[in-house]
């Protein structure tokens, strides 16, 4: 996995509005389709992480797990970040081909 590129292209997706974090706002787009990819990170709350899980399989969203919530918070330019939801599926695709 290419830390630096996956990373810099969340940040662009991040300023294209092209994406939507916290943990209730992720689930609703996950329920609404919406969502392409989900990011979680490791150090995410049991109930949180239990959560988006079960919502990404039912609604067969792709899953990634990030190292931390500081990572993901800085790849978007904001503060810690537990859950973001890519709602591009460009984006997304390009995403996932780097982290495969």
């Amino acid at each position: 996995m290419d830390n630096e590129r996956w990373i810099s292209l969340l940040g662009l997706a991040a300023r294209a509005r092209k994406l939507i974090s916290g943990e209730e706002l992720v689930v609703k787009e996950i329920r609404n389709g919406k969502a392409k990819l989900v990011f979680l990170s490791q150090d995410a709350s049991k109930n949180t992480e239990k959560k988006i899980i079960d919502k990404c399989k039912f609604y067969n969203v792709p899953l990634f797990r990030a190292e931390n919530r500081f990572m993901l918070g800085q790849a978007i330019g904001k503060d810690a970040r537990v859950t973001i939801a890519v709602l591009d599926e460009g984006f997304a695709d390009k995403l996932q081909t780097l982290l495969d």
